[in-house]
């Protein structure tokens, strides 16, 4: 019986022999190569976006002046006119019959004063008699030059250069001066206009931005603006804003701005919708990769390398992004190093190798050779 104990406590003292010699020959963990900046106050600019109306520099409506059936119409929708060209022909017929009485009207109270003249001249009349035929001459010349200008009105020409709009009357269909929708609309689309609005908060936040004692002199310290298309790409031309209403809408609670971009290749049509950027400068701010922060309980975090590049989490106040960073208002300060990449990889206290990146070009500058051994060499001293 004793023997046994003792060889039991021979072989458990060999297990733990083997355990503790097992346990001294596993290697330490190595701290691995990670991205990281050093954080410098800078620049940045932060987009505000509103949802714009676009229409043509001038959107004309083409309304007959006069009563008739549409005989021709010489345009199609989308097609792109000059001014002066022919748009419209209205039948005027009864016009034409109303101006051949009209004109036998002015022959005959010419005939009557051609009569009446002499024999003013010679006294056997009154000079009453001509100067009252001479009147009916001259209301029956004006009945008639009404006339024929109503029949001058069936020939519609396009006013200003543009596209045609909609045709929603065909031809053969009846229209007038008072019909509720216009023949069709010519747009001048050569300048677009953008109408876009704030609401108070965000006017006052342009008013304290934009310096200027006038409305004007605010208007010329904006920036350009840009356009984005309903596909979310960036129009090629830049555009400016260049009236902001002077009221604030009770109903809405917003103010009216309006943008202009030229529009050379006919690209933006009226009706066409978009969204303006307006770009704003903050000047000296904290900003950081977007990649660089991550969420925990709602809160956004980074990691912030200290002494012996051990990582710590911190949380952080953002307010915007600009561009692909976050603009940071609380939680880091100026010569912090953070940790810009892979932080799902880490956590609080494991010790990397920093890799400082290169703002100017994105690019990280590798550690040499000998920084890892030392870093190693002093991980696995630990």
């Amino acid at each position: 019986m004793k023997k046994n104990s003792i060889l039991t406590l021979f072989v458990v003292l060999i297990l733990a022999s083997c355990g503790k010699k097992e346990e001294q020959q596993m290697p330490a963990p190595t701290a691995a190569p990670f991205p990281v900046q050093t954080i410098t106050k800078q620049d940045a600019v932060v987009y505000q976006e509103y949802t714009a109306n676009l229409e043509g520099q001038q959107n004309v409506e083409i309304r007959p002046k006069v009563t008739g059936f549409i005989q021709k119409i010489y345009v199609d929708e989308g097609q792109v006119v000059r001014k002066g060209q022919l748009l419209f022909k209205l039948e005027t017929q009864t016009l034409n019959q109303d101006a051949s009485a009209a004109k036998a009207m002015v022959q005959a109270a010419q005939v009557e004063v051609d009569r009446l003249k002499p024999l003013v001249d010679r006294k056997i009349i009154s000079n009453v008699q001509l100067e009252t035929a001479k009147a009916k001459l001259a209301q029956a010349k004006s009945a008639y030059g009404s006339i024929a200008s109503n029949i001058g009105f069936g020939t519609i020409v396009s006013p200003v250069n543009g596209v045609i709009g909609s045709l929603p009357f065909r031809e053969g269909s009846l229209v007038n001066s008072t019909s509720e929708m216009p023949l069709t609309t010519v747009s001048d689309t050569k300048m677009i206009r953008a109408y876009f609005s704030m609401n108070e908060k965000q006017l006052l936040f342009f008013n304290k931005t934009f310096k200027g004692a006038t409305t004007a002199e605010k208007l010329k310290s904006v920036p350009e603006v840009s356009l984005l298309l309903v596909d979310n790409s960036e129009y090629d031309q830049k555009g400016k804003v260049v009236t902001m209403n002077g009221l604030v809408n009770p109903t809405t609670g917003t103010t009216q701005f309006r943008a202009e971009f030229k529009n050379p290749e006919g690209l933006l049509r009226s009706g066409n919708s978009g969204i303006i950027r307006l770009p704003i400068i903050q000047k000296d701010v904290v900003v950081v990769p977007q990649n660089a922060v991550f969420e925990v309980q709602g809160k956004q975090m980074i990691f912030v390398v200290g002494q012996g590049n051990k990582v710590q989490s911190k949380i952080i106040t953002t307010n915007g992004t600009s561009d692909l960073n976050f603009i940071v208002t609380d939680g880091l300060s100026e010569g912090d190093v953070i940790v810009v990449e892979g932080a799902s990889k880490l956590k609080n206290d494991t010790e990397i190798i920093p890799q400082q990146i290169d703002k100017t070009n994105s690019e990280t500058v590798a550690p040499t050779d000998k920084e890892i051994v030392k870093t190693n060499a002093a991980a696995a001293k630990k």
